[in-house]
């Protein structure tokens, strides 16, 4: 555990001295060394976290801030020294670019409401004032009672639920023993529904919005999916003629429950709802960055580090996944500043579309490494969920070159391992290459496969695509998507001790001598218990 903010030269080839002779790197020992000195003794994280969060902050993908975001980090790229820096666009949808916003309750009493819109929301036209009725409805075949019942109201589509009572900590870093429940080999299994029931979730706030237009409704609110007054904002209705039909706000679920205490002792509440927010229909393309040191050998393939770049609306996108994004940027500077010339090319990339269903990564993906047969007409999280369903895999000419990719999205705690994706043959190199950080809490390969970023979609077709084990820190517990991922829920110590181990995995993976074992090209699974009788409804 890095305990010093500046940990000497000596101590960190200390470290290296100290690695058993069995397991040495890849690259030389002295390489290594050079990386941790420069990482730990030099690095410049938090002052590029700072210019991207604090300077710049959200990055909704295909909005404006995401594209001056992008314009930022190409020009980071550029002035580390690094090669081909580009970007590259890929189909999307609308962007949409918040001017300002507001939601109060005006009676019984004023109150300004903790809220935020629904990404992709409609305006309102000024200012809008009526009251509220309480009509939760989660499927279509829950409009049917409302009829007739909503014209001229704001509705509240949510039930309340209860107060939370969690007995976890709201901050934590991982034990030992924490990490090796993550050791276990996690048996496949296959749901074919499992796309159609996505579909259905992410269609159903289209349908609802249409349903609450037509009955004369004014605008909608949602509660929020979590207690502590943290709103989120998530919205995936982006596409041209298939955004919402009326103006859509999330209220924190405290303000929310208020409402809804009101509202059943009568009479209703009155707010009022603000919203001025434009779409960009200029381009439908998202972009996403690249840029590389390239290697010595042409032939030789190249290795891969990732993280996303988008983000949603509240908060700054700070630990989901300005820090990733910074680890990527950084772990870069520190290569091109040690002068390092690998055999194989080490590129960086940037994802946009992470939110709406991996999209980025998914389209670099399709255009360069293999391609499935998805139902041209799902978008977004239909289409995430349909693409690992869809057979056969379909390799490209480009499938063989890609030797490895190491992605960072799990916030802004230090590294502690990576997860070898139920590769067992991998392990072995896999510890050797993060052997030298044993005395930085970060040596534990575990069996078993994790999800939700850029990696999965290598992973689902055979390729050696791997997610860093972090302390989660306050990450789930409240950062995750809300108002509160600032820079201030990130640790300097942490993001330079990441960047330092993804420069040094990046590092060896380009100089081996050997390929990481891949798993096979897989192929379509059968469902595990063919015999069992689902809920229509799930």
């Amino acid at each position: 555990m890095i305990r010093n903010a500046l940990l000497g030269s000596a101590t960190a080839l200390a470290l290296v001295a100290a690695t058993p002779a069995p397991l040495r790197a890849d690259a030389s020992d002295a390489q290594v060394a050079a990386v941790i000195d420069e990482g730990l003794n030099r690095s410049e994280a938090m002052v590029t976290a700072s210019q991207l969060m604090d300077g710049i902050g959200p990055r909704l993908t295909n909005s404006q801030n995401y594209r001056r975001a992008a314009d930022w980090a190409t020009a980071r790229m550029a002035a580390i020294g690094l090669q081909n820096v580009h970007r590259e666009g890929f189909d999307f949808g609308l962007g949409w670019n918040i001017e300002s916003y507001r939601a109060t309750m005006v009676s019984p009493r004023r109150i300004d409401l903790m809220a935020i819109p629904v990404a992709w929301s409609p305006p309102t036209d000024g200012v809008l004032r009526a009251g509220v009725v309480v009509a939760p409805m989660s499927k279509v075949e829950h409009f049917a009672a409302w009829k007739g019942k909503l014209a001229g109201k704001v509705v509240m589509i949510s039930l309340p639920g209860a107060t939370s009572e969690s007995t976890k900590p709201v901050f934590q870093r991982f034990d030992d023993k924490q990490i090796s429940e993550y050791d276990r080999y996690d048996l496949p299994s296959f749901d074919p529904a499992t796309a159609d029931r996505r579909a259905k979730r992410t269609n159903f706030p289209l349908e609802l919005s249409r349903f609450l237009k037509a009955e004369g409704a004014l605008a909608m609110i949602r509660i929020s999916y979590r207690d502590g007054m943290l709103v989120h904002g998530e919205g995936y209705n982006y596409r041209p003629g298939e955004t919402l039909a009326l103006p859509a706000f999330e209220v924190a679920a405290e303000d929310y429950r208020r409402l809804v205490r009101l509202a059943a002792g009568g009479p209703a509440p009155e707010i009022e709802l603000q919203l001025n927010a434009r779409f960009d229909d200029s381009t439908l393309q998202a972009e996403n960055l690249f840029g590389d040191i390239t290697g010595s050998d042409p032939k030789a393939g190249y290795v891969m580090a990732g993280a996303h770049f988008d983000s949603w609306i509240a908060g700054d996108g700070a630990a989901d996944n300005g820090a990733g994004s910074v680890v990527v940027l950084e772990a870069a500077r520190i290569l091109q500043r040690l002068g390092v010339k690998p055999r194989r090319t080490i590129r960086f990339a940037l994802w946009a579309g992470e939110e709406q269903g991996l999209l980025g990564s998914r389209a670099y993906i399709e255009r360069y490494l293999a391609t499935r047969p998805v139902d041209p007409k799902l978008t977004g999280i239909a289409a995430y969920s349909a693409w690992s369903q869809a057979w056969p895999i379909a390799p490209k000419p480009g499938y063989a070159e890609l030797k490895a990719y190491f992605n960072l999205d799990n916030g802004g705690g230090k590294v502690r391992g990576i997860y070898a994706e139920n590769n067992i043959a991998a392990e072995p190199m896999l510890k050797k290459w993060l052997s030298p950080f044993e005395g930085m809490g970060a040596s534990r390969v575990v069996t078993s496969k994790t999800g939700g970023t850029d990696h999965v979609y290598l992973q689902a077709i055979g390729l050696p695509g791997y997610q860093f084990i972090q302390d989660p820190l306050d990450y789930d517990s409240r950062v995750h998507h809300s108002n509160l991922d600032t820079l201030d829920h990130l640790r300097g110590d942490d993001l330079r001790q990441a960047a330092t181990i993804m420069a040094a995995m990046l590092l060896q993976a380009a100089n081996s001598d050997k390929d990481l074992p891949r798993m096979p090209l897989p192929s379509k699974p059968v469902p595990t218990d063919p015999f069992k009788v689902r809920d229509p409804d799930e």
